[in-house]
């Protein structure tokens, strides 16, 4: 068997060439370099380090040991290394005592290819002292770290045992280290080199741009029904992932798809460990689930044929977007990315960072980063470019984001901010007068537009000369201009019942020294199911639209026999086959084992287990 890269890409996992980085990122690390490589998600990270893995085995560089948080995507990885004939394993607490030793039995003997372990059970004493062994023996090949921005604490999932693994270049330096993300800025990409200490390390950054999801944030209006117009005009029966803030939610919008007749499963850290397993294992393995979760479901979920993330709450700054945004369209096909967003969301972020007990440099950090993701959230031109531009890369205008399809009418708000400041001024004038009182939102724009509410008449607030100058405007209008204020840092939503105040910079718009362009607020239009072109999905349950009738069928009938092997093995079917490699069998319908063979995604194990299988089916459907 050749150790070289591309040998083992198209023997082992059936692909006749790398894509983008992929060829530099492997012949380095094979010749023993550090890496961090930051590859969006579906970009083919995982390649970056199981073939370096696969060849410096075979050079006689023994095991490669990667870190990963997630003890599902171990399970999958794994399966899915075992699927195309490399013996690989992982170690956690899933596992029994006589399994867990086992595994270790094959790690001290040579016989694992790749091994998976959380980071804390990599940093523990007994884990070191096998490390230590191998090493001493020249058995120790790599170091792979999977989800590397969870070293640092500017990123948006920071973890604190990751800082433990300073101790494999500390005790290691000859074996090579390969950090990977999906997500990290110029902050976090810094704070990953220096806590890993990768000092010495090629960094590789591919683009960030993923051209099959399409972005579109509309502002809240009933969210809920929102979300179910989205998901019946648009994504019926496919698959997707709802995020909420709240565990709470999570389980009310669960439990409401699912009288809607959308079936749906909540995932949080507040259920017991067995449901979350179950929950997503059903996710994973079965068609045109909804998964409402907190952001701790996500995170290196490998199922390809997500169609949308939809978020009902704002995240808290542009990473935690990209990242879990990401984990829609790993296929490559089109996906949509889709957030409604209000005036709460923006004053209950605020909040958090002003509430948390972090130091004042952290906060600025972090106010700075929702910042970002609140101007990408009120743009009026391309989504992508701004998305992308906060990585660093340049693009133009993507012709598929809802800004680029749709453009947006926008109108002149300074005049109405400057009625707003004033009126919250005289609040504050007059809570001096009469003793502090809580006047938030929903107050102020009662009194702007000129409201006789029983709180109007008990502060005597019709008598303010700003009781009803804004009355021209709708309470969406007034609530969008209030939105940008609070974005903007001009005014400030305090205390228990975000009772509204003005901050110094509110200076400068109440003088007329700041114009403010705003979105006109509308609804998204209804646009029907998207086609199954640039800015497209299709029903998750359906065939390619490029293949014709008969393709279809062969598709089809190769996905119930691809269902059926996954049962059997309790594998996700995609580990079995992707999709595209499907297509690609039912569109050529090759009649041999050498034609079959030739299909991109089809290695030498998996020809030699499935394929005279393949051969049946089509040949069955070919009567």
């Amino acid at each position: 068997m050749s150790s070289a890269p591309l040998s083992i890409l198209q023997e082992v996992f059936g692909y006749g060439a790398f894509r983008g980085h992929q060829a530099e990122i492997v012949e380095h690390v094979c010749a023993g370099g550090d890496a961090l490589v930051l590859m969006p998600t579906g970009g083919g990270k995982s390649l970056c380090y199981q073939v370096p893995a696969i060849a410096r085995q075979r050079a006689g560089h023994g095991v490669t040991v990667v870190v990963s948080p997630l003890i599902a995507l171990m399970h999958d990885q794994v399966g899915a290394l075992e699927e195309v004939g490399v013996h690989a394993a992982f170690l956690n607490s899933t596992l029994s005592f006589e399994e867990a030793q086992q595994i270790e039995r094959d790690l001290m003997n040579g016989r694992l290819t790749l091994l998976y372990a959380a980071p804390e059970r990599v940093t523990t004493p007994r884990f070191l002292a096998q490390m230590d062994s191998l090493h001493q023996r020249g058995l120790l090949g790599l170091f792979a770290i999977d989800e590397a921005h969870c070293v640092s604490q500017w990123g948006h999932d920071f973890r604190s045992e990751y800082l433990g693994l300073s101790v494999l270049h500390e005790r290691y330096a000859s074996v090579p280290r390969i950090a990977l993300t999906a997500t990290a800025d110029e902050h976090t990409r810094a704070d990953i080199i220096e806590r890993l200490q990768l000092g010495e390390a090629r960094v590789f950054i591919s683009s960030f741009d993923r051209p099959n999801i399409r972005y579109t944030i509309v502002e809240k209006d009933e969210p809920r029904r929102q979300l179910l117009r989205f998901l019946r005009d648009e994504h019926e029966g496919e698959a997707g992932v709802v995020y909420c803030q709240s565990r709470k939610k999570v389980e009310e919008t669960a439990a409401w798809l699912n009288d809607e007749g959308i079936a749906a499963l909540p995932y949080h850290a507040g259920l017991d460990a067995a449901v979350r397993q179950k929950h997503q294992d059903r996710f994973l393995r079965e068609e045109g689930l909804v998964m409402v979760a907190t952001i701790a479901f996500g995170m290196g979920i490998d199922k390809p044929d997500v169609r949308f993330v939809a978020h009902l709450d704002l995240p808290k700054n542009i990473e935690s977007y990209y990242q879990e945004t990401g984990r829609a369209g790993r296929d490559g096909e089109p996906a949509e990315a889709w957030m409604t967003y209000g005036l709460a969301d923006v004053v209950n972020q605020r909040r958090m960072i002003d509430d948390s007990p972090a130091g004042d440099e952290f906060k600025r950090v972090q106010r700075t980063k929702l910042d970002a993701l609140l101007a990408l959230a009120e743009a009026h031109d391309c989504r992508r470019v701004r998305l992308l531009d906060y990585f660093g890369e340049a693009s133009a205008p993507c012709g598929n984001c809802d800004n680029c399809l749709n453009p947006p009418a926008t109108w002149d708000a300074t005049e109405a901010a400057r009625k707003a400041l004033s009126c919250i001024y005289r609040f504050q004038q007059a809570g001096r007068e009469w003793g502090p009182r809580s006047f938030g939102a929903v107050h102020l724009i009662d009194v702007l537009r000129g409201k006789r509410t029983d709180k109007v008449a008990q502060y005597q607030h019709e008598r303010l000369t700003t009781f009803g100058i804004g009355a021209d405007l709708s309470e969406q209008q007034w609530r969008s201009v209030l939105r940008q204020l609070i974005a903007l840092g001009h005014v400030v939503a305090e205390g228990e019942f975000s009772t509204l105040a003005l901050t110094e910079s509110a200076r400068s718009v109440l003088k007329g020294g700041e114009t403010m362009l705003l979105r006109v607020p509308a609804e998204a239009p209804k646009r029907g199911r998207l086609s199954r072109g640039k800015a497209g999905s299709a029903k998750g349950k359906t065939a390619p639209a490029d293949l014709d009738a008969a393709a279809q069928q062969r598709f089809a009938a190769l996905k119930a026999w691809r269902a059926e092997v996954a049962r059997e093995h309790n594998l996700p079917a995609y580990v079995v086959f992707h999709d595209a490699t499907l297509a690609e069998m039912a569109r050529q319908q090759p009649g041999s084992l050498a034609a079959l063979g030739e299909v991109s995604g089809v290695g030498a194990k998996k020809l030699e287990a499935y394929g005279q299988e393949i051969l049946r089916v089509l040949a069955a459907e070919a009567v």
